[in-house]
């Protein structure tokens, strides 16, 4: 082998240990549950779908999430997420701002590897005035799984996201 082609070849091996190794598969619940004392309102869990926006965001802001029907199971990546507050009285952006607060847990192959906190808020954004409750929620909860996504990347241990910090 000429000392050229040995060059390259170096080259070509140094320039694939410096990439960034393909992520490893996550899955995730389409639908994640609200915790056991979660606060929210019986007509937000009836009408603004958080349980299915947050996973279905964290999917479009990660290209290493699987969205699974059910229980994604114990094998592999696997985060477990749950809403554990949704503060959204009735009233669009009138009545206030709204919050989504989250909590999850990554696990390998059974084993916990990372945890987090996230909590969102916000008042609805430009023309707020005309967005509804459940717009306003779904603004939280795609704000959280964008937070969610970046943590992937290099998930800590009691990491706090978003207006969590």
């Amino acid at each position: 082998m000429s000392i050229d082609r040995f060059a390259l070849l170096l080259a070509c091996l140094a320039a694939l240990a410096a990439s960034p190794a393909v992520a490893e598969t996550v899955r995730v619940a389409k639908s994640i549950p609200f915790a056991e004392n979660a606060e929210v309102r019986q007509k937000v869990k009836d009408e603004c779908a958080i349980q299915t926006k947050v996973p279905a965001f964290l999917a479009e802001y990660s290209s290493s999430v699987e969205l699974v029907d059910g229980d994604p199971g114990t094998a592999g990546r696997v985060l477990q997420i749950e809403i554990t507050s949704v503060h959204a009285p009735g009233g669009g952006a009138f009545s206030g701002p709204k919050s989504v607060s989250v909590s999850g847990k990554l696990l390998q192959d059974g084993k916990q590897i990372g945890n987090f906190r996230a909590s969102r808020y916000s008042g609805g954004g430009v023309f707020g005035g005309y967005k509804g409750t459940c717009a306003i929620a779904g603004r939280c909860a795609k704000a959280i799984a964008k937070d969610i996504a970046g943590w992937l990347k290099d998930p800590g241990t009691d990491s706090m996201l978003g207006d969590a910090k």
